[in-house]
């Protein structure tokens, strides 16, 4: 006998639902951090807002974007239990804004994750390159590790979720660990000025770079965000989404401030931008080198390089059950809304981010005409505009979502009892468009290009066009396909629409 879950996941004999009980609260938990990468957060992020920008406060804004962003997840957690969508932010934002806006963040949220992955394939490539030159003497093109990184995740990411949680998490739990046996290093060896709490001072987020800094802090957040995209594959995903989104909301403002701060107790408040201008990525290892020794920070080299693959394996996945989201509500070809039958996995959404990151990589690969050992060339322009364009894209996303849930309550007559967490997501919303506001004013000092440069409003009109073709589509879809328009957001819960209609029709036949 069939059940209604087996006829949605095999309607017209295709598979058209994800597997669903492959995700405890642990394995989701471990999936989503790793998408922040701590390690490269605190090795490359931290320093780059110390030397670049010169906020010492560094450690206080961690735990204020926190703040925004536990805000933010009120109204996004509570709407995670009453929609499950691999599609998360633009079925939110459909449910919420309509159809068409729902399409529209649909084709932001697919360019911003992909960027996002693609980006980081560049720094890996570089970082393995480095590698082999420091350890094996050894010169090897950014682009060999990369383009083998790309193939081995395409593969992972084939096999089943659970399989990649337990990747993710392993390399992430190790990664994390390190990080908390320098911080405590630190503090018991702080700088001349020893365990000062000056970086708490609210008057040492004034100045010019504060806005750019907001910019930096606040994409290290990015994975938390990414809870719901698995809701479909959860057990009890009414109450495991919400879970993850607050324990990784939390853990990461903890962690990030806690490593900032350890990072300005080591280097001193007085030199830590002096220190951080110099040494960049390599403050850190130069810090641990002091206090813990070679063989520590030889291992920390190395767990840099697996933080990096375990954040672009979790970003694939989700990039992979976007396009599987759309595929099957029909904004993107129905080809990429079925699942593979042996592992569940969303196998065409991950055939195709394998192909556009390939493909990135390889036209960077070409436009390098430095492959090696030139901190200037194609490698680390591939992480940086690709990085932060992905980040744009999902602060919009999430302002959009703030207002989406807002909507969605008013609309089905709960404002009243959800008004606190109303209010919670309309104070975040404001503050992330603030920051997108910032984002876009200063993208010229977050790509390294002049202000002059056309950078500076290049890079950001793909999210603009993104939403543009977005929206456009789906009003050609509304005028065309009305009943498709009107699927957009509903994932499962279409199908079962459908299924009913099928069984009246039937029914009035009789």
């Amino acid at each position: 006998m069939s059940t209604d879950s087996d006829e949605i996941r095999t309607y017209k004999g295709q598979e058209r639902a994800l597997r669903a009980d492959r995700l405890g609260t642990p394995g989701l938990l471990l999936s989503v951090l790793a998408a922040s990468a701590p390690l490269m957060v605190v090795a490359g992020v931290m320093p780059t807002t110390y030397g670049v920008m010169g906020i010492v406060g560094q450690p206080l804004l961690f735990l204020i974007l926190g703040a925004v962003l536990v805000l933010f997840s009120f109204g996004y957690a509570e709407m995670s239990r009453h929609v499950h969508n691999a599609g998360a932010f633009y079925a939110y934002i459909a449910r919420g804004l309509g159809p068409t806006a729902g399409a529209g963040a649909a084709f932001v949220a697919l360019i911003a994750y992909s960027t996002l992955q693609v980006g980081i394939y560049g720094m890996f490539g570089f970082e393995v390159s480095s590698l082999f030159a420091t350890y094996l003497d050894t010169e090897l093109a950014w682009w060999i590790p990369a383009l083998a990184a790309v193939a081995l995740v395409g593969v992972l990411a084939w096999l089943k979720i659970d399989l990649n949680a337990k990747v993710l998490g392993v390399l992430l739990v190790i990664e994390v660990a390190l990080v908390v046996v320098f911080d405590f290093a630190a503090v018991a060896d702080p700088a001349k000025e020893g365990l000062s709490l000056h970086a708490f001072n609210p008057s040492t987020l004034s100045g010019a770079g504060i806005g750019t800094a907001l910019c930096f802090c606040i994409a290290a957040f990015t994975g938390f965000e990414q809870a719901p995209v698995y809701a479909e594959e959860t057990s009890r995903p009414h109450l495991v989404v919400s879970r993850v989104m607050f324990l990784a909301v939390g853990f990461s403002a903890v962690f990030f401030a806690f490593s900032s701060w350890a990072l300005n107790v080591a280097a001193g408040p007085d030199g830590i931008v002096d220190a951080a201008r110099k040494n960049g990525p390599g403050l850190l290892f130069g810090l641990t080198e002091d206090r813990l020794g070679g063989t520590f920070t030889d291992v920390l080299h190395g767990l840099f390089v697996t933080g990096m693959f375990a954040a672009l394996l979790s970003f694939h996945n989700v990039v992979a059950r976007y396009v599987f989201a759309m595929g099957r509500e029909g904004l993107l070809p129905a080809a990429f809304g079925r699942t593979n039958h042996t592992s569940g996995a969303p196998g065409s959404g991950s055939l195709l981010q394998t192909v556009i990151s390939f493909v990135v990589v390889v036209a960077f690969a070409v436009a390098d005409d430095k492959p090696t050992g030139d901190p200037t060339a194609a490698v680390l322009h591939l992480f940086t505009w690709m990085g932060n364009v992905g980040a744009l894209g999902v602060i919009v996303l999430m302002a959009a979502a703030s207002f989406a849930v807002i909507a969605f309550f008013v609309r089905r007559g709960a404002a009243g009892a959800q008004l606190w967490r109303l209010l919670a997501s309309g104070v975040a919303g404001v503050a992330l468009l603030v920051i997108a506001f910032y984002t876009v004013k200063d993208f010229d000092v977050l790509v390294g290009a002049g202000p002059d440069s056309s950078l500076s409003w290049l890079l950001p009109s793909i999210i603009a066009l993104a939403l543009a073709g977005g929206v456009a589509y789906g009003l050609v879809v509304r005028a065309v396909r009305p009943e498709a328009h009107a699927r957009i957001g509903q994932g499962n819960e279409a199908f079962r629409l459908e299924k009913a209609a099928r069984g009246s029709d039937e029914r009035a036949r009789i």
